[in-house]
């Protein structure tokens, strides 16, 4: 091809023939970790790599100490600094060389603003509204006290280790600040893995804290105005500038957002794409602003969330849109930039060290003390008080970030950032051993309307609930008092019908005439006033902020929440007296939340509904059942460090498990509702089959069969299978081969002993209900009209779970809709069907039932393997230990 004119070259200079300048690779032995100024991407990507494993490997062991995920993220950059791994030769110059550094804090530094514009997302002023007083009181104890200590220790500080070069005014400021300030987003955090925030401590630090966060964001403001200023009047400017651009955000901007808010309709449907671009745009000119005049960009990321409209959930909507790029891939990269810049080696000598120590003292003290004397002093007693102190005490990354700002500003050498960034960590990481100590759950002083667990009700006064529990007498042992257990959408319509079967009958009961002595007035008063059902609802706690933010807007929520409204109109529809209440814990503590809300609530019965695992028959596919709520945190890792066992990592397992922890744990009554998705004559006459096989469980079933046919429209078939050769009583077959992390054994088998009594107790509960004489002992007409709904009868069988599946299949050729009751016998059962189970398993399923059997028991186990059911409810009493 000839060469181009020179004229053409010079109008068009990129036809001009030039160099290819090669990206070069591991074929041509290029080195990846070489760093290019023109290609910078290729070691980023490598530092981001071991950032992001090192953060995550020390997480897996810091939380099963219940250490907030930011402990690892500041050990993990100390690790990778100068501390550890930059000793080891060659190691900085490859995957940290100096530079590297500026694109690496470029990338870090627009991740801490979307992180502060995140904080700013948290901070709502209806917290610091709750409690507004004592809250600010202890927020202010909890702010001048440490401010004068950090103030008194930098005179020797000052004298020892900072450059005169350097203001001591400028100086003591930042320590100050460093002191006086709250780590708001990880004490939230701490409060909600502690189950606190919804009690009086929890409450109170919540508001002070974010009270306290406030007061120092502006500090600090303060400080670097100061710093960057050339005199106290260019300050003084920079100061009222920013004061007067907040009152410009926090007025006619925040109304503008929420006026368009809702004319996008991102308040009703989640903000749209047009919304999320008008407030990133604001987000970076705000940062943009702040920046210029004097203050760090920081700043205006931190006004920029406050800003954002809260209605409708909006923004818990923003924070879960960028939470997961900011946590997992920018927060580490800032703490790596600051463990780089800290060197625990410089902290060499004694002098060094017994500054670092007061540092650490005179901080923890001016805040403990503060903080727990005035809490005192407000009426708190001296274990709430001091858990107040401790929690206040929490440091975490926002004074990282104040270092972080004074490292940058030349205000503190490298020497001195190291001694309080340790400072930083020790007492972050003691913050939730003391307040585990110091306040351990037994000692919790719950209140009803603010915080994790908030409650309300429709038709009944407040603080009613659990004043004028019913006693279960002998004559009529009937439940009235529920707790129903929400915690994903696809177990809503196994709630409500299981809370359809047990609601009262609409009418009176067949079988009472106007001769009767019963008079309407008496059955109205049964119906109404004592059935109360208590929807709980669990949110899980994960480490997502979102998830954390949930906590303190409860209350909130708890309005809002879909599964709730859902659940309060099945209950209007009912004319239902329904109480809702809001949970938002760890995965741990799910079922403990569950079972001492129960107590709490003096309920009499907890209903559970329940998605089995997915089944496949031998001869015909069937379908998923349904999905489970799983672990939101769970990782392969978890089954090596033990949370989880390495068999059961399906999701539908991982539910089970909250389902047997229910049932192992619980001291209330409990009603699983196994929803096998047939619809099928739902809302009409039902009929029930239960067979009695004996033990704790069983009685309860069989008194719950007797409660659910008051309702008119309630037929029962119950049989008492009499089994004449018990099937392989031996001790192999007792046992189960699969391991469960929750819960018991899976069935107490009684000793000779507690087995006589055991089946004197079936015998005289199945004489009470099921004998032809006991019209005639004075029974209520209730009673005697559903025992006439009931059709009793023993059978004698070798094969007793066959027996019953052949009995209910016959009777589900008669009525539309057979739901099953069983007893989960567990609990002093007398019979062992492990080999009869066994082989229903070879003729109906190919997969592992260990799972299932473990959930429900082996009756219901049969039932559900064999497809017997509309619907089935398993029962277990309350859990007592064996005899």
């Amino acid at each position: 091809m000839p060469a181009l004119p020179d004229p053409t070259v010079w109008l068009f200079p990129s036809f001009a023939k030039r160099e290819a300048t090669g990206e070069g690779g591991l074929l041509t032995g290029t080195d990846p970790t070489t760093f290019t100024a023109s290609d910078p991407l290729r070691l980023w990507i490598i530092q981001v790599s071991v950032i992001i494993a090192v953060a995550q490997l020390l997480s897996l062991g810091l939380h099963r100490i219940k250490q907030p995920k930011v402990i690892a993220e500041v050990l993990g950059g100390i690790l990778l600094g100068p501390t550890a791994f930059g000793r080891i030769p060659g190691f900085t110059d490859h995957v940290f060389p100096a530079v590297s550094l500026p694109y690496l804090s470029l990338v870090a530094n627009i991740g801490l603003c979307l992180f502060l514009f995140l904080v700013g997302l948290e901070i709502d002023a209806n917290i610091i509204k709750c409690n507004a007083r004592i809250s600010a009181i202890i927020s202010l104890a909890g702010i001048a006290l440490p401010f004068a200590l950090g103030s008194a220790l930098s005179l020797p500080l000052y004298h020892h280790f900072i450059d005169s070069s350097v203001p001591f005014t400028y100086f003591m400021l930042f320590t100050g600040v460093a002191y006086s300030i709250t780590a708001f987003p990880v004490l939230c955090r701490i409060l909600t893995e502690l189950n606190l925030l919804d009690t009086n401590v929890g409450i109170i630090v919540l508001s002070a804290g974010v009270g306290n966060d406030v007061v120092g964001w502006s500090l600090l403001a303060l400080s670097v105005a100061l710093v960057n200023a050339d005199s106290a009047l260019t300050a003084l400017w920079t100061f009222l500038v920013c004061v007067a651009f907040t009152i410009f955000l926090l007025w006619p901007v925040k109304l503008s957002m929420l006026w368009l808010a809702r004319k996008t309709g991102s308040i009703e449907n989640g903000p749209t794409m047009f919304y999320m671009t008008t407030v990133m745009i604001i987000l970076w000119a705000c940062a943009f602003f702040t920046d210029i005049v004097g203050v760090n960009a920081i700043f205006g990321a931190f006004l920029a969330g406050i800003i954002v409209p809260r209605e409708g959930g909006l923004a818990i909507a923003f924070v879960e849109k960028l939470e997961d790029m900011v946590s997992i891939v920018f927060l580490p990269l800032y703490f790596t930039l600051s463990g780089l810049n800290t060197n625990l080696g410089l902290l060499d000598n004694g002098i060094t060290w017994a500054f670092t120590i007061a540092i650490i003292c005179l901080s923890f003290s001016g805040k403990f003390g503060g903080c727990t004397i005035v809490a005192k002093l407000l009426g708190f007693n001296w274990r709430e008080a001091s858990t107040i102190g401790s929690l206040m005490s929490c440091k975490g990354l926002v004074e990282l970030i104040v270092l972080n700002v004074g490292l940058e500003a030349g205000i503190l050498p490298q020497r001195v950032f190291s001694m309080f960034v340790l400072e930083a960590v020790i007492l972050t990481f003691l913050t939730t051993p003391l307040a585990t100590a110091l306040y351990p759950p037994e000692c919790h002083v719950r209140v009803g309307t603010i915080g994790t667990a908030v409650t309300t009700e429709i038709g009944k006064e407040s603080g009613d609930s659990g004043q004028n529990a019913p006693t279960i007498v002998e004559e009529q042992p009937w439940r009235h008092r529920f707790t129903v257990v929400l915690d994903k959408l696809d177990h809503i319509p196994g709630a409500m019908a299981l809370t359809q079967l047990v609601l009262p009958p609409p009418s009176i009961p067949l079988g009472i005439t106007s001769a009767t002595t019963v008079t309407v007035s008496a059955i109205e008063k049964i119906k109404k006033p004592d059935v109360s059902v208590d929807a709980i609802r669990l949110i899980e706690l994960s480490d997502r902020a979102s998830a954390v933010i949930k906590s303190p807007l409860s209350d909130t929520l708890i309005h809002t929440d879909p599964l709730l409204g859902i659940f309060r109109m099945f209950g209007e529809l009912n004319d239902l007296p329904v109480s809702t209440s809001l949970f938002v814990v760890p995965y741990d503590d799910l079922v403990h939340t569950v079972v001492d809300h129960a107590k709490r609530h003096a309920s009499q019965l907890v209903l559970l509904p329940w998605l089995p695992p997915t089944s496949h028959s031998n001869t015909v596919e069937s379908s998923e059942l349904g999905t489970v709520t799983p672990k939101a945190n769970y990782t392969p890792f978890e089954a090596i460090s033990g949370n989880v066992s390495n068999t059961d990592k399906s999701t539908s397992t991982i539910h089970s498990q909250f389902v047997q922890g229910v049932f192992a744990e619980s001291k209330t009554d409990v009603a699983l509702f196994i929803d096998t998705g047939d619809r099928t004559g739902a809302g009409g006459s039902q009929h029930i089959f239960f067979p009695f096989f004996g033990g704790l469980d069983d009685r309860l079933a069989l008194e719950f069969v007797v409660q659910l046919c008051l309702d008119p429209r309630m037929t029962a078939t119950v049989v008492k299978m009499d089994v004449e050769e018990p099937v392989n009583l031996n001790k192999q077959d007792h046992e189960d081969t699969s391991t469960s992390t929750v819960g018991r054994a899976d069935t107490v088998y009684g000793q000779p002993t507690t087995r006589l009594q055991s089946e004197t107790a079936n015998s005289m509960t199945w004489s009470k209900y099921a004998s032809p004489t006991f019209e005639n002992e004075g029974s209520s007409p209730f009673l005697r009209s559903a025992l006439s709904r009931i059709h009793f009868s023993v059978l004698s069988v070798s094969a007793p779970l066959h027996a019953a599946i052949k009995r209910a299949s016959g009777i589900r050729e008669t009525h539309q809709r057979l739901v099953i009751v069983a007893g989960r016998s567990r609990q002093l059962a007398t019979e062992n069907h492990h080999a009869e189970l066994e082989q229903l398993f070879e003729e109906h399923w190919t997969v592992d039932h260990g799972v299932l059997r473990k959930t429900i028991g082996d009756v219901a186990t049969a039932m559900v393997v064999a497809g017997s059911a509309s619907a089935m409810v398993v029962l277990q009493a309350a859990n007592v230990s064996p005899e």
